[in-house]
């Protein structure tokens, strides 16, 4: 009886420390990849991003710890056979939903140009933080500002060509880094920035996609201090339609995730007095630099002339706060 209970022992160890082991290996080898496959990308953005890839190597690390402790075992496991199965079903959902999450949130990159654009110009100066992208137009001290919060898993870089030029017409321009570059993450964002330039008297919000949901959510909670708003293929996620916004929704005709019936149907959330431009032959991806997105439409003009119309219509808004 005891060589046979040993044995049975022996074998539900070594099932414990199979299960552990290929956990321990898709922990680690989902933050390794993902690191790798982001590298270029992860110093640039909220530290967000690289602590939750660091958390997820460590709970690696443990699963190889516990793993080790497995094997050493001298005993069978102290729980039953269900509880055992209820306990290794539960691991397996918890690696899938964090490895698909990880996969999901893996950013997209600022194009070449874009980076490039983080050293300035002689009419814009950048400064770049843990939290946000900064320009500051060098020739005049600005009195309007906008906080721009990019699109959901976009590379905050993408937005700095765009936004410089912005920037140059006497605008403060801070782009937000969201923590796993999310807007919902940092909806209150803005009010740091506001506080630390006091001496800008009017206040924009905007964002691009999910960036500007964000965005108009702010606005609507704060219409003593928000003059306008600015949405770059975007709607607003509760009605603003009895505020006093300046409002300006800019959208692509061949845009595949924030379609032209998007656009349309958000209207009666928008102020009447809303100006609308949709850019024919845009698409969404040309509202930032950081290259292809999966689910968007074929442009039919070039994403310079996409761009210049996206800079002048925010500009316009600007302008009229």
């Amino acid at each position: 009886m005891a060589k046979r209970i040993s044995a049975k022992a022996r074998r539900a160890n070594e099932s414990a420390a199979r299960w552990t082991l290929v956990l321990a290996i898709c922990w680690l080898a989902a933050a390794v990849l993902l690191a790798v496959l982001s590298r270029l990308v992860l110093l640039a953005l909220h530290p967000a991003h690289a602590i939750a890839l660091g958390v997820v190597a460590l709970v690696g690390v443990l699963l190889l710890v516990r793993y080790a402790r497995i094997k050493r075992r001298t005993a069978g496991p102290r729980h039953g056979q269900k509880v055992r199965v209820l306990g290794r079903s539960l691991a397996v959902v918890a690696t899938l939903v964090v490895v698909c999450a990880l996969v999901y949130l893996r950013p997209f990159g600022a194009a070449p140009e874009a980076v490039d654009a983080m050293a300035g110009t002689p009419a814009v100066q950048v400064d770049d933080s843990t939290t946000q992208i900064v320009l500051t137009p060098t020739e005049r001290e600005p009195e309007r500002g906008l906080v721009f919060q990019p699109g959901a898993r976009v590379d905050p870089r993408a937005y700095v060509p765009m936004l410089t030029q912005v920037s140059r017409t006497g605008v403060l321009v801070a782009i937000i880094k969201q923590p796993l570059e999310i807007g919902f993450t940092a909806i209150g964002a803005p009010a740091d920035i506001m506080d630390a330039h006091p001496d800008v008297t009017s206040w924009a919000v905007g964002g691009h996609s999910l960036g500007g949901v964000a965005a108009s959510s702010y606005a609507g909670d704060h219409l003593d201090q928000i003059d306008g708003l600015v949405l770059w293929a975007s709607y607003p996620l509760d009605s603003l339609a009895d505020t006093s916004l300046a409002v300006t929704s800019i959208s692509g005709t061949q845009d595949g995730l924030a379609t032209p019936d998007d656009i349309e149907k958000s209207r009666p959330d928008l102020p009447e007095s809303t100006v609308y431009v949709a850019i024919d032959g845009g698409v969404h991806r040309y509202f930032g630099d950081y290259g292809v997105q999966a689910g968007d439409g074929a442009p039919t003009t070039s994403r310079m002339d996409v761009q210049g119309q996206i800079v002048t219509a925010t500009i316009a808004l600007l302008q009229s706060m």
